[in-house]
């Protein structure tokens, strides 16, 4: 980094990724609780943004020289797992929120400059659908359009949109591109009227002929050829993985922690639940307590798969070695895949519980309609990748270009 770009940001020495994990557990009991909260007002408080700010949670993924910690993206993971254990719309802002300041990271460093130029703890949303309407201009572009599903937007003083750049020569193809606008071009639109994740707040968000700076645009290309113009001055390994890798764990990985939290649910209700009935406790009901036996094992499996690929990846990226495209497309298969296979193991204790469980103060049943909910998620539908690992064991390339 040469004396102009040079960044001076005075942090804190940064915790230990077991050490954000242990303030993260820590929060779950005051998660559960404000979670009654977040469903009425359909946003996260206030006060749990604060709290995750002063965790420090929101800097795990942001670049050092930002004052972030840079940490491997598990240490990421392991939070975000934990929080949605108390409250999974927590976990999915979290996760969608907190994720962000890694594609700032891979952003021109003007852009940067003016996200974190003046405070470092500034937030960005994003809603990354294909909507919008661009118009070519000197030194950017123009753009409009009307995105959902702009999770946690009402804390964050910037979006990312995406949306497609009509070619500039005829015959060429459009380019994917994600757009960074700041509070004062956009306006959020009050549209979140859901049965679950009720608390992620993920609002509309709408734009009127915003001009945005060439700059303060990302390249899909340069993400998936992990050649993003960021990594100039972000040259930690972290930085080299491919953008979508990180983004497919954002929006699966809280599913996990919300199936545990719906285990334990489950587990407690079994405890002491005596059937009206029948007279018989449920503790000695083979077929609720094998549900119980599967979903907490499968949860582990699951959990073990992603923590390996993610050891994999980062591995390689230490070492300079780039990740074959057959793991590419296995591991965002097998990311995809969680929020259903996490969605089925609760649906299946749901019905071995009583009548009791589908109230809405039964302790499992909003684990269960946010995880049905989460499962809307275009990343999170395996349909959309199973064709692509299926073509490479064939021996074909891969249809779908950004892995």
């Amino acid at each position: 980094m040469d004396s102009a770009s040079a960044v001076h940001v005075v942090s804190l020495p940064a915790p230990t990724p077991a050490e954000l994990l242990a303030r993260a557990r820590t929060m779950i009991p005051a998660l559960r609780e404000r979670a009654v909260q977040a469903e009425a007002d359909r946003r996260i408080p206030d006060e749990t943004i604060a709290d995750l700010h002063e965790a420090g949670f929101f800097r795990i993924l942001q670049p050092k020289r930002w004052g972030g910690y840079e940490m491997d993206p598990q240490a990421f993971f392991d939070v975000q797992m934990a929080l949605a254990e108390g409250c999974m719309s927590t976990g999915w802002v979290f996760g969608v929120v907190g994720g962000h300041p890694y594609e700032l990271a891979l952003f021109p460093d003007q852009a940067q400059r003016e996200v974190w130029g003046d405070d470092t703890s500034v937030l960005a949303s994003s809603s990354y659908q294909p909507v919008g309407h661009v118009e070519r201009v000197e030194g950017g572009f123009l753009l409009s359009g009307h995105w959902g599903f702009s999770s946690g937007c009402d804390h964050c003083q910037w979006v990312l949109l995406g949306s497609l750049i009509p070619p500039a020569h005829e015959g060429e193809p459009p380019e994917m591109r994600t757009f960074l606008l700041p509070r004062r071009d956009y306006r959020i639109a009050d549209a979140w009227h859901v049965f679950g994740l009720k608390g992620t707040g993920s609002e509309d968000i709408v734009v009127e002929r915003a001009f945005v700076p060439e700059y303060r645009t990302h390249k899909a290309s340069d993400g998936f050829l992990c050649q993003n113009p960021g990594q100039l001055e972000n040259d930690a390994p972290l930085f080299s993985l491919p953008w979508a890798q990180i983004f497919v764990r954002l929006v699966s990985t809280a599913a996990i922690g919300g199936a545990r939290g719906a285990v334990q649910a489950a587990v407690e209700i079994t405890k002491s639940r005596i059937s009206s009935n029948t007279g018989k406790a449920s503790k000695s009901d083979p077929v609720l307590l094998n549900a119980i036996a599967r979903a907490y094992a499968e949860l582990d499996e699951m959990t073990a798969v992603l923590e390996r690929n993610f050891a994999d990846m980062m591995a390689r990226a230490r070492t300079g070695e780039a990740l074959s495209m057959h793991k590419r497309v296995l591991y965002r298969y097998q990311s995809t895949s969680v929020v259903r296979r996490c969605t089925a193991l609760v649906d299946s204790l749901m019905p071995l519980l009583g009548g009791r469980a589908i109230y809405l103060n039964s302790p499992i049943v909003r684990y269960w309609l946010d995880l049905n909910a989460a499962r809307a998620h275009v990343a999170n539908d395996p349909n959309n990748f199973g064709p692509d690992l299926a073509a490479g064991l064939m021996g074909e390339p891969p249809g779908f270009m950004f892995l």
